[in-house]
């Protein structure tokens, strides 16, 4: 069976939108994680015990402090699985920062179908929203600098869009989002087209239009490629003191992304070099969930 957008309200629709999302992607992912909960059967403890008829309301409150991403999409959940027979609130915007005990979002509905509804929906909001709190938290260490916090490729197979989104959140920028949106050579390239210069020249010819950037490994190098006209070039593992070389050098030539060994600890210093960028893969494979739970109580 297919899923699209018509399986969600209207509101809900617009509501993903005006974040940047796509409705459609986002309810072929929230189809995936319903039907994999249930794999093929029904909700056998709910069915059990909890009457058919049964109306509820549901908050989701936060247990932790943090920054939130994902209410759109937590709403899309209980849209596609309530259907009309569901009244959402949403209670906060995606990027407050929230504290234990504060909801964030409430529905009213059928019983049955909140229960169906509440791990998916928790699920994509505590993991976005974690994303988007050890974002901010990168973005908080760099203040007072010119740098910003970029994410990478380093994302959840399906779940790359949601997670760039939730780095947006927090406060970050995004690094490409395919591979066909900018070039990247990196050292395998290098070794492949026989030189760092080559490797830039030849994506240069091929494609014209798309920016290019460079990883470069040593200040010969980041000359090497400054002289070939890269648009970005990656500082691969450079000491602080080698990053502010390589800044003295470049001249505002190129924008200069720092990447490897980087540490909420180091971000500071890593940004004080006078780098544009501070390449983070940790934002989106490695963020701790933010703890968000769903209490159920009888509609008053």
């Amino acid at each position: 069976m297919t899923h699209d957008d018509s399986d969600i309200s209207a509101d809900v629709r617009d509501r993903l939108a005006a974040q940047g999302l796509d409705p459609a992607r986002v309810v072929q992912l929230i189809a995936l994680a319903v039907d994999e909960d249930l794999d093929g059967g029904v909700d056998v403890t709910t069915v059990a015990t909890v009457p058919e008829s049964q109306r509820s309301v549901l908050d989701l409150v936060a247990r932790g402090t943090g920054v939130v991403a994902g209410i759109p999409v937590a709403a899309a959940v209980f849209s596609y699985v309530c259907g009309p027979d569901a009244t959402l609130r949403l209670l906060v915007p995606d990027g407050a920062e929230v504290g234990p005990g504060e909801v964030l979002v409430s529905v009213d509905g059928p019983t049955h179908a909140l229960l169906r509804a509440e791990r998916p929906a928790l699920n994509f909001l505590s993991h976005l929203s974690g994303i988007a709190t050890l974002t901010r938290a990168w973005v908080t260490a760099v203040e007072g600098t010119s740098a910003a916090i970029r994410d990478t490729r380093k994302t959840t197979p399906g779940m790359r869009r949601l997670e760039k989104y939730a780095v947006r959140c927090g406060g970050g920028v995004n690094h490409r989002m395919s591979l066909s949106d900018a070039a990247l050579v990196k050292d395998n390239h290098v070794v492949a087209a026989g030189g760092v210069a080559a490797a830039f020249e030849a994506v240069r010819a091929r494609f014209p239009g798309v920016t290019v950037e460079v990883e470069v490994d040593s200040l010969e190098q980041l000359d090497e490629v400054l002289g070939a006209g890269a648009d970005l070039v990656l500082l691969d593992n450079f000491s602080t003191a080698d990053m502010r070389e390589a800044v003295r050098r470049n001249g505002g030539r190129a924008l200069l992304e720092a990447s490897g060994g980087l540490s909420l600890d180091s971000a500071a210093a890593v940004a004080a070099t006078g780098v544009d960028y501070l390449a983070v893969g940790a934002l989106t494979h490695s963020a701790p969930v933010l703890d968000i739970g769903a209490d159920l109580r009888q509609e008053s």
